[in-house]
């Protein structure tokens, strides 16, 4: 198979789609491999680096998506990247469908076959190439929102650790997922008050027990969620439904009854944010202020640090993509169930559930067309 990748064109985008360790693996298995030149530099790879693992480097999209059978990118593919997209081409990345009705309706329309890296599951469930992001994510959402609440960035002037004589920061976590539970390592680490919040209390009570007395749990309702962020300094938005939009979970009118220069970090704003007031940002100009509540709504978090992010993401990616380009995405979806769900869209066909359920457009199931 032709496999290329390109420059991510999405604002402040630093990440790139393969390394010249995983060129190297699918040229190692007998796949052509093509690369437009450049794309690895915000990651610190060069073109020698692509040409040495054995990559074939042109010198604009368009030559590459003309020439690949398979697209493997970081980001959704955005309107410029639109008239690229050919009937049958795969594309494999992060979608996100369920926050962006007008790329469905083009993937749709352009026929391609659309693997979403968010929606592939593992034996037991979980979401293995969402996984490493979420972690960054996580952890990054609290390493810049500790930075947002310094008074020179509009927030209340407060160190989440505190200092001796002072009371810590106060930090509430929604969701106790992989973002949820990275944040949580980070923010216990600094030294901050935690209250986490969730409704699996299986979940719950495994993050008591590991961090003890460390943290508070809460169950989460709409009453708990608006005493939580009532009384926080920093908020973190941490849900995910998978494939789905996120619930709004945090509304406009509970911004007048938090803490003036609080700050919420969405890291659900890929999926349209679980604050009513979220909307997308990006990494030159992060955050925006409503009713004296500074908001960071970057959906690129893991960008920021290009080179981590693209080595864990390409480590998660690398073998369902090695299956998909040796076997072709039918037979390996049918070789492999957890594959299957990563087929958002397929030759026409809006096959993600929870996309057709946020836009009431019509669903069919994978295994009837694949």
């Amino acid at each position: 198979m032709k496999i290329g990748t390109v420059i991510e064109i999405k604002q402040s985008e630093y990440r790139v789609g393969l390394t010249p360790g995983s060129v190297f693996d699918y040229v190692k298995h007998g796949h052509q491999v093509y690369v437009q030149s450049g794309s690895g530099e915000g990651s610190g790879f060069s073109d020698a680096e692509y040409k040495q693992a054995g990559a074939v480097i042109m010198q604009t999209a368009q030559e590459v998506w003309g020439n690949c059978d398979m697209i493997v990118k970081v980001k959704e593919p955005l309107t410029p990247e639109y008239p690229l997209m050919r009937e049958g081409q795969i594309i494999y990345t992060y979608l996100h469908l369920a926050a962006d009705k007008e790329l469905t309706e083009e993937l749709l329309k352009r026929k391609v076959k659309a693997v979403a890296y968010e929606t592939i599951r593992d034996a037991a469930g979980g979401l293995p190439l969402l996984r490493p992001m979420s972690e960054i994510a996580g952890k990054l959402s609290v390493q810049v929102g500790a930075r947002c609440l310094e008074k020179p960035m509009g927030g209340r002037g407060v160190l989440l650790g505190g200092a001796v004589g002072v009371r810590n920061g106060e930090v509430a976590i929604i969701g106790a997922g992989v973002v949820g539970t990275a944040a949580l390592k980070m923010a216990v680490g600094l030294g901050a008050n935690v209250t986490v919040l969730d409704t699996n209390i299986e979940r719950l009570t495994y993050l008591d027990d590991v961090f003890a007395n460390g943290i508070q749990t809460l169950y989460s309702t709409a009453s708990t969620i608006e005493t939580a962020i009532h009384q926080a300094d920093l908020v973190i938005g941490a849900v995910l439904i998978p494939g789905g939009a996120a619930p709004k979970l945090i509304k406009r009118e509970h911004l007048k009854s938090m803490r003036e220069g609080a700050v919420i970090v969405d890291v659900a704003v890929d999926q349209g944010g679980c604050c009513e007031t979220t909307r997308r940002t990006y990494h030159d100009d992060p955050t925006y202020v409503i009713d004296g509540i500074v908001h960071y709504g970057v959906a690129n978090m893991p960008g920021a640090v290009s080179r981590t992010s693209t080595f864990a993401l390409t480590n998660a990616t690398l073998g369902p993509g090695l299956k998909i380009a040796a076997m072709g995405l039918e037979k390996a979806v049918r070789a492999d169930a957890n594959l299957m769900p990563g087929i958002n869209c397929y030759g026409g066909y809006l096959t993600c559930k929870e996309v057709a359920s946020a836009f009431d457009m019509p669903f069919t199931p994978p295994e009837e067309i694949c």
